[in-house]
C-alpha cells in the first residue's frame, strides 16, 4: 500500500508544530527519513491542492489553511488524485463462474468502502493529528 497518505500528513503536521522555524525539504526529508526528492513531489501535490504555500528557493513553507480546515480527506485526494484505493485485475477468463463476474462484484464492493473510507477522512483535521502531537 502506498505511504503517500501518511508523508504528506507528516509534512503538513511538521509545518503546522514547527511553522516558526521555516523548514526546507531537506529539514522535512531528515524528520520523514526520506529523500529530498520525494518530499518536494508530495509537497507540489499539497500546493496544487492548495494546502500549502511554498517558494522556490526560499525557506517559507506553510501551511495555506487553519490546521482545523485541513482534513484528511483534502490530503488524500492531494496526494492520491484519481487513484482507487484497490486496484481490480483486468483480463479474467469470461467462461469460468468467477472470472466473468469478479470485477463487477468487487468494483461495487470497493467502491462502497472507498465512499466510507471518505466518510471517515472527511471527520478527522490535521489539527486532531497535531493536537495529539503537542500534549
Amino acid at each position: 500500500m502506498s505511504t503517500k497518505l501518511s508523508v504528506a500528513v507528516h509534512i503538513l503536521s511538521l509545518l503546522d508544530i514547527e511553522a516558526d522555524n521555516h523548514l526546507t525539504s531537506t529539514q522535512i526529508a531528515g524528520s520523514v527519513n526520506t529523500n529530498p526528492v520525494v518530499i518536494r513531489r508530495i509537497m507540489g501535490q499539497l500546493k496544487k491542492a492548495n494546502l500549502i504555500e511554498s517558494y522556490v528557493g526560499k525557506k517559507s513553507n506553510k501551511l495555506s489553511k487553519l490546521p482545523s480546515e485541513i482534513t484528511l480527506l483534502d490530503v488524500y485526494l492531494a496526494v492520491h488524485e484519481d487513484e482507487l484505493p484497490f486496484g481490480i485485475h483486468q483480463n479474467t477468463e469470461i467462461n469460468c463462474v468467477v472470472g466473468s463476474q469478479i470485477q463487477d462484484v468487487l468494483e461495487t464492493t470497493y467502491q462502497k468502502i472507498q465512499s466510507e473510507m471518505m466518510d471517515s477522512l472527511k471527520k478527522v483535521t490535521l489539527a486532531d493529528i497535531t493536537f495529539n502531537m503537542t500534549k
